[in-house]
């Protein structure tokens, strides 16, 4: 009898790192694949991505409807609420006889609150990192103790989970999932991508992201105008925006996003470009500006660089092409600077993407495939004062 995994997937980036996993689990006789799509997926507002998950191939088969149409802490709050009382129905179906997980959205710390009270074990990726200016932290850390295999990016994030408690032999270390993406996805060339986005590169282009930062009150706005005022004087480039996630402020942000881009001819924003035309787009600009995780974790292995604004991303190990900032005017535009500097560029061709070189993906699939199921979710608390 097959092994039944189910993958759990609520935003199009987090489907973009789990993509070939998914594809792994697929492929192999012995185990048997399902898909459970939440969250942004579902939403026409952020692009109905759950359709890039049906055009890769891949069979969905249940859809959790959580998202409310407020992005309010309460909203949020709901949404959770909501999700919660839809993933207890939907694991019922499914019966899986292991989840697995990615990361620290709102929508997944739902499904696996329902997975540990349905005695479902859990298999959690990209666990024990640090994101000091988002809840996702709080959420990452509360996933890490309700799973039961761990597959994290980095030595550091591995020693974290152990440092919370779990057993170091169900702690897997396999490098960042987004590598195997830059590897084996076939990039599009300049001419195909500016036709698939309908786009003109131009001499100088950056690609943008910009994030709620969800832990602090009434900045997000703030921010984000901070770095439009910025954006707006680089009339010699092309600026290439994709939307926010669905956090508190999301909205606020992209309306101020679609206002900026109406009025600026240089700049287009797009929903969602999934990730072979993300990935093709970072290939072709000067730099990545925002912040968001995909800076530091993949960006790097294109020798590219990010200038990475503000507390969401603080705590992520980071390569030495990334470039920190607050969010103030002046210390991007003096970011901005050194982005382009000669120095800078040249140093570029030299950085080395912490989180590794790929494979991430064949890992965590022999590893779920092999490991032992029966008695994985009941687990003792390692103590690192007792073994260290």
């Amino acid at each position: 009898m097959t092994r039944k995994i189910c993958v759990i997937t609520g935003t199009r980036a987090e489907y973009g790192l789990m993509r070939w996993v998914m594809q792994g689990i697929r492929d192999d006789s012995e185990l048997t694949l399902q898909v459970i799509a939440t969250g942004m997926h579902l939403s026409p507002e952020f692009g109905l991505t759950f359709r890039e998950i049906e055009k890769d191939g891949f069979q969905i088969d249940r859809k959790v409807e959580m998202l409310t149409s407020s992005d309010t802490s309460v909203g949020i709050a709901k949404s959770m609420g909501l999700g919660l009382i839809s993933f207890a129905d939907a694991l019922n179906e499914l019966k899986p006889d292991l989840i697995v997980v990615l990361g620290d959205r709102f929508e997944i710390f739902a499904a696996v609150s329902a997975a540990l009270v349905a005695r479902i074990p859990v298999a959690h990726l990209h666990g024990g990192e640090t994101t000091e200016g988002a809840f996702d932290e709080a959420l990452r850390h509360s996933i890490t103790k309700m799973a039961h295999l761990h597959f994290v990016a980095a030595q550091e994030y591995r020693q974290r989970v152990i440092q919370l408690g779990e057993q170091p032999d169900r702690v897997f270390l396999v490098g960042g999932l987004g590598i195997d993406n830059i590897k084996r996805l076939k990039l599009l060339d300049r001419a195909e991508l500016e036709a698939s986005i309908d786009f003109k590169f131009g001499h100088k282009n950056l690609l943008i992201t910009f994030h709620p930062v969800t832990l602090e009150n009434s900045t997000a706005t703030e921010q984000m105008a901070e770095l439009l005022e910025v954006l707006a004087g680089l009339t010699d480039t092309q600026l290439i925006f994709t939307m926010p996630n669905a956090d508190n402020d999301g909205r606020a942000l992209i309306k101020m996003v679609q206002q900026f881009v109406a009025e600026h001819p240089n700049a287009r924003a797009y929903t969602s470009l999934g990730q072979l035309r993300y990935l093709s787009c970072v290939a072709q600009v000067d730099g990545v500006v925002g912040n968001s995780s995909s800076g530091l974790a993949e960006v790097p292995s294109f020798k590219k660089g990010t200038i990475n604004i503000g507390d969401r991303q603080r705590g992520r190990l980071q390569a030495a092409s990334v470039i920190n900032c607050e969010p103030v005017r002046q210390r991007i535009e003096v970011a901005l600077q050194k982005l382009y500097s000669s120095d800078f560029q040249a140093s570029l061709s030299q950085a080395r993407n912490p989180y590794g070189e790929g494979g991430a993906s064949e890992k965590v699939v022999e590893t779920i495939k092999h490991c032992a199921i029966d008695g994985l979710v009941k687990k003792s608390f390692y103590d690192v004062h007792v073994h260290y």
